[in-house]
């Protein structure tokens, strides 16, 4: 925290916070929590009005300069996640509670808007009454939030709930519809945990995935009455089961492609500088190296290691003293570890150039482990897609300074009227995106093992505590 937040953040000398305060000062600090949270809600109530007016005027500005009705407002979502530093996915949905919100569900907008619901509640009865027709929307948020003493004190649960009771009802029409449509949306994702763990969700239709949990249930509790838990819980057996039965492969061995960046002290000199593994983050040196060596990294104990981890006799990559990190294939563990050099007066991961129009594999790899997850600012989805950052058709030339990777949406946002980006000079690769009413925004590619983040410097810092009043009333 800079010098400059803290002094924003540290307590007004009119209001003491040790020795001896004065009476009813207990009272008036929790007065002032309940105004603080209800200047929250009526900010993000005026947010959602400021984001659907901005959508309209750009969708007209559109229209005015001829623009195909599919493709006005194009690019909307993406300003409204980086003006509130957030995903350019959340800045979407943003926009979608916006336009719900403000146009077809003015009774909860109002809840919000004088403290009663807080943006997570109101959000979940958007989400909840996706119903199949404006008129029937209004008809939930007339029954739900017509009075907003209805929602004083009601949990998040309970408003959820009451939420889903309406809309399924059968004069509302089309729940089964829904559902079957959202069968569709079904997918996996992964996303990092602390302590090198991560999770791993998967969106289901609720029969199947009550089928799987129970399943590995199943599983866990036949291993456990048959005497055969080794010791594990029920969690760590139905996570072992999952594995298993994805993979093919015994818990705890590694049997995939993987990419782990370390200096060279860290890999033979037992350094203890964090290694970076693409697709999660930094990790221990000891786990990096303990990955390299069983392909199990460091979760499981001496009873738990795999029968292909013990076999393994010699860590991986010691036959490649001169390289960032090793590229190898031990037999018994089945991990592929590839070398990737940096330079060594600015870290950049090496570079080559390409006359094609298209990125090469290899040049992808590199930018992918250079920039990790997409280079918009505040998106960490993965890289989906390489796109050049100046256009191909300007530059001809196709290399890592001048490419950049990016997910699906943020690619197809870069060409929306009036996106631009430019890459900018520095140790680090950084790449400036400009939006269409002019502001800009700056992202760098994380610094691998070996480097450190450059110094940043100070710039204004502003905070919506200038307009909040200290001395809330008792």
């Amino acid at each position: 925290m800079s010098n400059e937040c803290r002094e924003r953040v540290a307590p007004s000398p009119a209001e003491p916070v040790a020795a001896d305060p004065v009476e009813g000062y207990e009272e008036s600090l929790v007065s002032r929590l309940r105004a603080l949270e209800d200047l929250k809600s009526a900010v993000a109530a005026d947010q959602a009005r400021t984001a659907l007016a901005l959508d309209i005027a750009r969708r007209r500005a559109e229209a005015a300069a001829g623009m195909p009705a599919d493709q006005r407002g194009r690019g909307v979502g993406a300003e409204i996640a980086l003006a509130r530093r957030e995903s350019p996915h959340r800045g979407s949905r943003l926009l979608g509670l916006a336009r719900t919100l403000v146009i077809d569900m003015p009774h909860t907008l109002a809840a919000l808007e004088c403290g009663v619901l807080d943006e997570w509640r109101a959000t979940l009865i958007v989400r909840e009454t996706i119903c199949p027709s404006a008129e029937d929307r209004r008809a939930v948020d007339a029954e739900l939030a017509a009075d907003p003493r209805d929602l004083e004190g009601v949990g998040t649960r309970e408003v959820r709930n009451r939420a889903q009771r309406i809309d399924v009802r059968p004069d509302l029409g089309a729940a089964v519809d829904r559902a079957l449509k959202a069968a569709p949306e079904r997918h996996v994702s992964c996303r990092p945990a602390p302590d090198t763990m991560a999770y791993l969700t998967t969106l289901l239709p609720a029969a199947e995935a009550i089928s799987a949990y129970s399943a590995l249930s199943r599983d866990a509790d036949t291993q456990t009455n048959a005497g055969g838990n080794r010791g594990l819980g029920r969690g760590q057996l139905m996570a072992d089961a999952l594995v298993e039965r994805v993979t093919g492969a015994p818990a705890g061995s590694v049997r995939v492609d993987v990419q782990s960046i370390m200096t060279d002290r860290t890999l033979l000199q037992g350094d203890s500088e964090p290694a970076y593994l693409p697709g999660y983050g930094y990790v221990p040196a000891q786990y990096a190296r303990n990955l390299l060596r069983d392909g199990s990294g460091s979760h499981r104990g001496p009873g738990e290691t795999s029968a292909d981890a013990r076999d393994a006799q010699s860590p991986a990559g010691a036959q490649h003293p001169e390289g960032k990190a090793g590229h190898t294939h031990d037999q018994a563990a089945q991990a592929w570890l590839r070398r990737l050099y940096t330079a060594p007066d600015t870290g950049r991961l090496v570079a080559m150039d390409s006359r094609a129009r298209l990125f090469p594999p290899g040049l992808r790899r590199l930018i992918a482990a250079r920039d990790a997850t997409c280079r918009t600012p505040y998106c960490d989805a993965p890289i989906r897609q390489f796109d050049h950052i100046v256009p191909w058709r300007l530059t001809g030339s196709t290399n890592a300074d001048g490419g950049q990777g990016l997910c699906e949406s943020c690619n197809y946002v870069e060409e929306a009227l009036g996106w631009s980006s430019r890459p900018l000079p520095g140790a680090r690769h950084a790449v400036e995106r400009r939006t269409p009413t002019g502001h800009s925004y700056v992202s760098e590619a994380p610094p691998l093992p070996g480097t450190s983040p450059p110094r940043r410097t100070t710039r204004p810092v502003h905070s919506v505590t200038d307009f909040i009043i200290h001395r809330a009333a008792a």
